[in-house]
């Protein structure tokens, strides 16, 4: 590259690490993405990078890709370059961001791990038998009952809660509120947590003593030890140490769609504002009657490959 354009780089640089004061980690991945553009420019003979066109950069990307690098890749050298000429544009060295309207190749979207009905029984009929025990046992039941994100759950107050109906008042994302049912086990492990719950409160922490589910500190609970206490409960009966809360919400929505169909229905209780967050798991119920036919068809490619054909 010319040498003004290298030093157009070098300022940029500067600016990334002094004024923003962006980690030495992410402008190492900034330095290594736009030098990987920068030798493709040199390459094609371009010195300048107001010489660049859209053009030229929808090729590198493009072939990017096709050389194997993955469309997460892709998307952040291509955001690299992005942000890389609003700085030149604002300094008046070009005169519109060219990259602006390029888009990278999208990522395959990754399927939500959801628990079957077997493993999701398996992991919440173990019997509690300490306070502790009890707590934990209240709180998986009532995200699988409900569905409730992480936040959710923790921030749940015990005025949340109408026993007699048996409904739940959850504040979601936006500080949007939705009704709930609760399911009959899990107000059953509500009740059992209820009944041991007062010996945990403490005076030290007065601003916790309405949460519903609180350490034994008084506290109310943290989304990191929900987190290590489900991965506990999952070693415990035998399944993957890498189930998270999030996975009891997943199966909640899985199995629901799985038994009633009722996309929309299921996007209420979910709190999704959008429903084509919720057609996620429409694949994932896909996968299951896919996994059925596979193991159940007499002429499926698995049962083929298993040498259950017969001739």
């Amino acid at each position: 590259m010319h040498p003004s354009a290298n030093k157009q780089l070098n300022d940029y640089f500067d600016k990334l690490t002094h004024e923003r004061q962006l980690s030495p980690l992410t402008v190492k991945s900034y330095r290594r993405d736009l030098a990987q553009f920068s030798k493709f420019c040199q390459q094609r003979e371009i010195e300048r990078w107001q010489d660049v066109q859209a053009k030229l950069i929808r090729v590198f990307i493009s072939t990017r890709h096709q050389h194997g690098l993955s469309p997460r890749s892709c998307q952040r050298e291509l955001s690299a370059i992005r942000a890389f000429y609003t700085y030149l544009e604002k300094q008046g060295i070009v005169k519109s961001n060219q990259a602006k309207s390029i888009s990278a190749p999208k990522a395959d979207k990754k399927l939500p791990k959801a628990l079957d009905v077997d493993q999701t029984q398996q992991l919440l009929e173990q019997q509690p038998e300490t306070p502790i025990d009890k707590r934990d046992h209240a709180m998986f039941e009532m995200v699988y009952s409900s569905g409730l994100r992480l936040a959710e759950l923790i921030g749940l107050d015990i005025a949340d809660i109408d026993m007699t109906t048996q409904q739940l008042r959850v504040t979601g994302k936006g500080n949007k509120q939705r009704q709930l049912p609760i399911g009959h086990k899990a107000m059953n492990a509500l009740t059992t947590w209820f009944a041991v719950r007062s010996a945990f409160i403490n005076t030290a922490h007065p601003q916790d003593t309405p949460a519903i589910f609180i350490n034994n500190k008084g506290a109310r609970i943290t989304a990191r030890t929900v987190q290590t206490r489900l991965k506990h409960w999952a070693t415990r009966v035998g399944l993957d140490s890498h189930v998270h809360p999030h996975m009891l919400r997943h199966s909640f929505a899985s199995h629901l769609l799985e038994s009633s169909g009722d996309l929309r229905a299921v996007q209420e209780l979910l709190g999704h504002s959008d429903i084509s967050t919720t057609q996620i798991y429409t694949h994932l119920n896909f996968q299951h009657l896919a996994k059925v036919y596979d193991q159940a068809h007499p002429r499926s490619t698995r049962r083929k490959r298993s040498g259950t054909d017969t001739k």
